[in-house]
């Protein structure tokens, strides 16, 4: 499943609620996945995380207050 991720741009989440972001998933094994960010590369064990959500484009919020 993860395999289809790689070499994307991702969030993942960690049981203890923690995350790492901003990274790219290079790797992925059946223990651990390779994720790398402009400052650190990390080997990730597959038991370690929660979910893996795929970085989009940021949703434009609606202005709040009133036009003239």
């Amino acid at each position: 499943m993860l395999e289809a991720l790689q070499g994307k741009e991702v969030t993942i989440y960690f049981l203890d609620g923690s995350n790492v972001s901003k990274g790219v998933l290079e790797a992925v094994s059946d223990k651990f996945v390779k994720y790398r960010t402009d400052y650190q590369e990390l080997y990730i064990p597959i038991t370690s995380i929660r979910s893996v959500d795929v970085d989009t484009k940021e949703r434009q919020r609606n202005r709040v207050g009133f036009g003239q």
